[in-house]
């Protein structure tokens, strides 16, 4: 039996997508100075960064399940607005809006969509500067991280290099995105926990702090059974099941780390760092995903169904999840994931809205 009412489910999805869609950063208290001087906003859901690209993509999985006009015309007036402007810089986190767009484009037909989609998946495929042994690296506003690969870039750019590889037919484009992963799980998993390190410097030959931050680990929940979706390959296939494998793996961690409240750590294994709002609701979309899909058994259920609680304990009246850590880049101590600032952030509110759109697929 359900454990809430699906008109509750839906409201709280709306309050959500409300807050989401108004939130900015009038004292620039979140904003980022990159070493080229500019500042990026992290904060704002109309400053194109993976910020509000994760945003979007939350409220077209909303809208693909409900249909909801508001919710698609809010998502084509962010497009509209951004593309009569000046062309944004791309890099690894600003192409996960291409990731909606594409979808956007499937659901309008809107052929002026087609040339960003195309120009777009060029870059990512020909120009963006690879590490070492060929993996994405993450190159962000201002910074080049060179010969780093980080979690993040699994959600930002390898998913939507996989559904430009369907949409636009270039099967070269989906072979890329497996090769991503493949690369991902050498050099970023823990052989011994099945957690995921946020990053790998081929410089120095390490993962940096040796941190299992929380989001980072939840970028590889939500994209690994998104990934498996979009590639749709037969039940046995080598490369289908070696994702699901190490989905399970890390799976069967999460469960042993989450709090009794329901939410994850900011380091998933350190009961001493913050209880974090944003990675406990990627984990939970992740984990009703993969049951959903039939990639793990029920016996996760339970876990799940923690989460879904503790999203709905930490979401306020007005739609903001409470315990969300802002933007983090790559840490060189462990105790620098556990000082970053908590507040109220669009990502927070879209990845509680993907968990509760796949929770409101229950009452279908």
């Amino acid at each position: 039996m359900a454990q809430y009412k699906k008109k509750d489910v839906e409201s709280e999805i709306d309050l959500l997508v409300d807050n989401e869609i108004h939130l900015s950063d009038p004292t620039g208290e979140f904003a980022i100075k990159v070493a080229d001087g500019s500042i990026i906003d992290n904060k704002s859901f109309d400053f194109w960064e993976w910020t509000s690209g994760v945003g979007l993509y939350g409220m077209m999985k909303y809208y693909k399940l409900t249909h909801k006009k508001p919710v698609l015309d809010r998502i084509i007036k962010w497009y509209d607005d951004h593309f009569a402007e000046e062309p944004v810089e791309k890099n690894i986190n600003t192409m996960v809006q291409m990731l909606t767009l594409a979808y956007l484009y499937e659901e309008t037909g809107n052929k002026s969509y087609l040339p960003h989609l195309e120009a777009w998946g060029d870059w990512l495929y020909h120009r963006l500067p690879r590490t070492e042994k060929g993996g994405f690296q993450h190159v962000t506003f201002g910074d080049l991280n060179p010969d780093e690969m980080w979690a993040d870039t699994l959600m930002m750019s390898v998913l939507t290099i996989a559904k430009l590889g369907k949409l636009l037919d270039k099967p070269e484009y989906i072979e890329e995105a497996k090769k991503q992963v493949l690369l991902h799980i050498q050099f970023l998993q823990d052989k011994t926990t099945g957690l995921w390190y946020h990053g790998w410097s081929f410089k120095r030959r390490d993962n940096f702090a040796g941190a299992f931050w929380g989001r980072g680990n939840s970028w590889i929940t939500i994209a690994f059974p998104e990934l498996l979706c979009l590639l749709d390959l037969p039940e046995g296939d080598a490369f289908r099941e070696f994702m699901i494998m190490n989905l399970k793996y890390q799976i069967e961690a999460l469960a042993k780390y989450q709090d009794d409240s329901g939410l994850w750590h900011t380091l998933v294994n350190d009961p001493n760092t913050y209880l974090e709002g944003s990675a406990t609701a990627g984990f939970t979309y992740g984990i009703l995903k993969a049951m959903h899909e039939h990639y793990i058994d029920d016996s996760y259920r339970d876990v799940a169904m923690k989460g879904i609680k503790a999203l709905f304990d930490n979401i306020d009246e007005t739609g903001a999840l409470a315990k969300t850590s802002a933007g983090t880049p790559m840490g060189e101590t462990k105790d620098f994931y556990n000082g970053i600032k908590i507040s109220n952030m669009p990502y927070g509110q879209s990845m509680a809205a993907l968990a509760l759109t796949e929770y409101l697929k229950e009452f279908f």
